[in-house]
C-alpha cells in the first residue's frame, strides 16, 4: 500500500512539474521583450554614474527616458546593434582637444537578446557630436 501511494505521489508531481514547465514555457504577449538601462558616466571606469535612464520599447515605449519613442526607433533602426549608432561626428561641431572621458553604456534585452554594450568618448562633447542627435542617450 505504501509503494502504490509513492508511486501515485510521484505521478502526481511530475505531472504538476511537467505542466508547470509548459506554463513558463509559452510567452507573456506577442512581443519579445525590448527593456534596456542606459547609463552615462564620467571616467573610463564608469566609476561615477552621472545619469541614468530606463527604456521599455515593447509593446509600447515607456520608462525614465524622456523620450522614449524617438530613442526606441532609434534601437529599432539599429537593430539592437549600438555601433551602428556611432556616426561620424559632426563636422560643423568643434569640440576641445582636452581628455575628461565620458563612458556610456547599454544592458539589458533587445527583442528577446541579452544585450551589454559600452563605449567610451575622450570628452562630452565628443560623445554629443557623435551621436548626432541620435536619442538614444539624450537624457
Amino acid at each position: 500500500m505504501r509503494h502504490r501511494i509513492a508511486v501515485v505521489s510521484s505521478a502526481v508531481l511530475l505531472t504538476l512539474a511537467g505542466a508547470t514547465g509548459i506554463a513558463e514555457a509559452q510567452p507573456a504577449g506577442l512581443y519579445a521583450p525590448s527593456a534596456v538601462v542606459l547609463t552615462v558616466a564620467q571616467g573610463e571606469d564608469e566609476a561615477t554614474v552621472v545619469r541614468a535612464s530606463t527604456l521599455s520599447c515593447a509593446p509600447t515605449a515607456q520608462g525614465t527616458h524622456p523620450d522614449p519613442e524617438a530613442a526606441c526607433a532609434a534601437l529599432d533602426a539599429a537593430a539592437g546593434t549600438l555601433d551602428t549608432l556611432l556616426d561620424a561626428p559632426d563636422s560643423d561641431r568643434a569640440c576641445p582637444m582636452h581628455y575628461d572621458p565620458v563612458t556610456v553604456t547599454a544592458d539589458g534585452v533587445w527583442q528577446g537578446s541579452r544585450i551589454s554594450w559600452k563605449h567610451t568618448f575622450s570628452n562630452a562633447c565628443v560623445m554629443s557630436a557623435t551621436f548626432n542627435g541620435n536619442a538614444v542617450f539624450a537624457f
